[in-house]
């Protein structure tokens, strides 16, 4: 691996040498005199709870070898975050790409984000979040866990890029508590969040959770309005001293008019790039995208006597989406504002899952030492299908593209919603199966030393027709390694190396009509890990390289069944190569930092760039800090996440971004012990830039579109704690 040296060997000497002065200023006899089993939460951007994300092994962030980044409920409140996009933004060495209202890629180290869990538990979500997934609400979890790297142990078929993990809240009190939040700021927002948890029997073994949200908002975007309703019910019941059944279910309901379906084209007919207001939309006020998702959940935790405990969790995913749309293409005068056509679409679907995982794990004794094991399995079973409807024309069916006289005066002369016909067309009917056995164990080889070895046999297919197109492929039986190795340096440093592979079936031939065999990653991991101020404030330091296997690579136009078909070779390494560096936690009483790093570099076998619309480097940085001896009421914050340059280039079309920063601002007073106002401020210099870019060279320049990312906007929250 080739790294710029400069800034990682400065990134450890910050690790290493300053923080160890601080942590010997901030240290008190009383400090060090307590038992560290009392402290749960170290600042309000640190935890100390163990995780399940990569290995299952329910280890700390410290005995994790892998990059792990955690976003707080408390940092969530304090930049004011809503969604899973929002989240993503602000992690470190995470991007994020707008294909429209509702639908949002995820990147990583250049591979795309397709692993997400909750609790846990690996979920399929649809291509690029089409139901809504990726704008779904956060005030339902407690926390997000985001492991970077492979995670093919616990999540199985995907890239090598990251696993994002929603840990939901939990009823966990036994008597009444919560809070009740409303917010307004830009665009005539409204926003009210209520949370209340309480024992239900006097004993407090029945306890109850529940969360209510309501979204009505405009957007900087015309005739863009968004509806968003939320509700989230739990009940933990504490059936034995050593046993926990909890049952819940949550309803996510989206439902936004004037949605856009594509983006704002990128070039004139004359090749000059265009450049439109941020309000600039194609959408019509008759246009929706509404999603529906449903979730229904069983968890099952047990302690045995010797201390093993066996996990059983069962998710119930169902997802409906009703589209009305209009996709926009062509190739626009610069003059007359002529030269586009819309075409007109209607839509339904349904995508229901089953998730089923069941674990075991705990201790035992070999050599005199202790050492942990976990043994587990998952199945998925999901099944969707998309029904589409034509608009009726002059008493026929079919689908329309409908010129645009002039595109400078498109809400002045909108299109007209079309009497849609009742016979659904079935678009889309897939299946998918995913099954997956694993094993893994961390050794104690020395105090100092500990191995983490495991695998995982996996299996994923997928049938149905897509289109007009018979999908029929997946593999069986393929065998996914773990290993990671820990060293404790000193008390405060910890030393780490992992290798982990994740495997991913794909949907393209070659010249014989075969299916390429799976996309495979392997992903390597060395950094260091460091905790100062009694667990308060950690450091890691991380390098990484990806390198991916059979990437499906168009190798020219053959002929099957008289059809023209691209075929594809399985091009073999591709690489990424990069690092990352985080600091996140409390310095000194009242100040909670949370900033990173991180960069890399992606090529494919013959050496062009790779993953371009993603930037090369990104800092992240979010910081409070309460006036604890002066004025403890008042908490002001800020923060900045900057990013690199890209681009997106194809044919004769290449669309630019500039390096660019968004600066964000809080600050919160404390009215009374249990109520404040909080006000923050996205964007402050209104920065005008891409969300989403690409510029297509497999079609026309009539498909090179971008979208912009959101300008400046303010919101201002009462927030009373009960």
């Amino acid at each position: 691996m080739q790294f710029n040296l400069l800034p990682l060997a400065a990134a450890v000497a910050l690790a290493l040498n300053p923080l160890l002065v601080l942590a010997e200023e901030q240290s008190t006899p009383d400090l060090q005199d307590q038992n560290i089993e009392k402290i749960t939460v170290m600042g309000k951007y640190t935890v100390s709870k163990t995780i399940d994300t990569a290995t299952g092994l329910g280890l700390s962030l410290m005995e994790t070898p892998q990059s792990v980044s955690i976003l707080t409920a408390e940092r969530i409140q304090d930049q004011a975050l809503n969604t899973v996009v929002d989240v993503v933004n602000n992690a470190v060495g995470l991007s994020s790409s707008k294909t429209d209202n509702v639908r949002n890629g995820f990147n990583s180290r250049g591979f795309s984000v397709q692993n997400y869990q909750i609790d846990g538990v690996p979920l399929s979500w649809s291509l690029g979040g089409d139901a809504g997934e990726t704008v779904s609400d956060v005030s339902l979890y407690e926390r997000v866990e985001v492991v970077r790297g492979a995670t093919g142990l616990l999540t199985g078929a995907g890239d090598p890029s990251a696993s994002i993990n929603l840990v939901r809240k939990h009823a966990d009190s036994s008597d009444l508590k919560g809070y009740i939040n409303v917010t307004t700021g830009s665009w005539d927002k409204k926003q009210i969040t209520a949370d209340v948890s309480n024992g239900l029997n006097e004993s407090g073994s029945v306890r109850g959770r529940m969360v209510a949200k309501y979204v009505n908002s405009d957007s900087y975007q015309e005739l863009y309005q968004d509806r968003k309703t939320i509700l989230y019910g739990v009940i933990d019941t504490d059936i034995t001293d050593n046993t926990m059944l909890r049952v819940g279910g949550s309803y996510n309901n989206n439902n936004p008019k004037g949605a856009m379906w594509g983006a704002l084209q990128a070039v004139y007919s004359d090749g000059t790039p265009t450049d439109w207001d941020v309000s600039a939309t194609t959408a019509a006020d008759w246009s929706r995208w509404e999603t529906t998702n449903v979730n229904y959940f069983a968890n099952l935790n047990h302690y045995f006597n010797n201390g093993w405990q066996l996990v059983a969790n069962y998710n119930r995913m169902e997802y409906e989406t009703t589209t009305k749309m209009i996709y926009m293409s062509g190739l626009l005068d610069k003059e007359t504002g002529a030269g586009l056509s819309g075409q007109r679409y209607h839509s339904h679907g349904e995508s229901n899952s089953d998730n089923f995982d069941l674990q075991l794990k705990g201790d035992y004794q070999l050599f005199n030492r202790e050492h942990e094991f976990v043994v587990g399995a998952l199945y998925s079973k999901q099944k969707s299908y998309t029904d589409t409807f034509e608009p009726i024309r002059d008493n026929m069916s079919g689908y329309d593209n409908k010129p645009v006289d002039n595109f400078y005066e498109w809400q002045n002369n909108a299109f007209a919603e079309p009497e849609w016909s009742t016979d659904a067309n079935r678009q889309l009917k897939m299946d998918t199966e995913q099954k997956g056995f694993y094993a893994a164990t961390r050794f104690t080889i020395t105090e100092a030393l500990k191995i983490i070895a495991g695998g995982r046999i996996s299996s994923w297919n997928r049938e149905g027709v897509s289109y007009g197109t018979d999908t029929n492929f997946g593999d069986d039986g393929v065998f996914v390694p773990y290993v990671g190795a820990l060293y404790d340096i000193s008390e405060q440093h910890r030393a780490y190396a992992s290798y982990t592979e994740i495997f991913n079936p794909q949907n393209v031939t070659n010249a014989y009509g075969e299916y390429l065999d799976p996309l495979k990653g392997k992903a390597y991991e060395i950094g260091l890990k460091s905790a100062y101020l009694d667990d308060r404030l950690h450091t890691t330091v991380a390098l990484f390289k990806i390198d991916q296997d059979n990437l499906a690579t168009p190798n020219g136009i053959v002929i099957i069944d008289g059809k023209p078909v691209t075929n594809y070779k399985a091009a073999q390494g591709t690489e990424s190569t990069g690092f990352e560096l985080e600091v996140v936690g409390e310095f000194i009483d009242g100040w909670n930092i949370t900033a990173g790093y991180s960069q890399f570099t992606a090529e494919d076998v013959e050496g062009n760039r790779m993953a371009t619309t993603s930037p090369r480097k990104q800092f992240k940085l979010f910081t409070t800090y309460q006036f604890v001896d002066y004025l403890p009421e008042l908490t002001v914050g800020g923060g900045i996440n900057w990013q690199s340059d890209s681009y997106s280039e194809g044919g004769t079309v290449k669309i630019d971004q500039e390096a660019y920063s968004l600066v964000n601002l809080m600050a919160r007073y404390n009215l009374a012990d249990n109520m404040d106002l909080q006000l923050n401020v996205e964007n402050l210099l209104d920065e005008k830039y891409y969300a989403y870019m690409s510029a297509s060279s497999s079609m026309s320049e009539a498909y090179s579109v971008y979208h912009y990312g959101t300008p400046r906007n303010v919101t201002l929250s009462f927030n009373y704690r009960f």
